[in-house]
C-alpha cells in the first residue's frame, strides 16, 4: 500500500484499512504457525503497512484536533 493511496482516504477509511490489515496479518501469523506460509516476507510488509496506515491516521486526527481548536 502506497502512502499516496492512504493519504487520499478519510479517517473512517483509514481505520477500516488498519482493521483489515490487522486481520490479514493475523491470518498470516496463523499460517506461519501451522507451517503453511511460503513467503514469510509478507509478514514484514503487512506489519509495515499497518504502521504506515496508523501513522497517517494519527497525523489526520491531530490535524483535525488542531483545526477544531482554532
Amino acid at each position: 500500500m502506497k502512502t499516496t493511496e492512504l493519504r487520499q482516504k478519510d479517517v473512517a477509511g483509514l481505520e477500516a484499512e488498519v482493521k483489515a490489515l490487522q486481520k490479514a496479518h493475523f491470518g498470516l501469523r496463523m499460517q506461519k504457525a501451522t507451517q503453511q506460509l511460503n513467503n514469510t516476507a509478507t509478514l514484514r510488509s503487512t506489519r509495515r503497512d499497518i504502521a504506515r496506515a496508523k501513522t497517517i491516521l494519527a497525523e489526520k486526527k491531530s490535524a483535525a484536533a488542531q483545526g477544531a481548536s482554532k
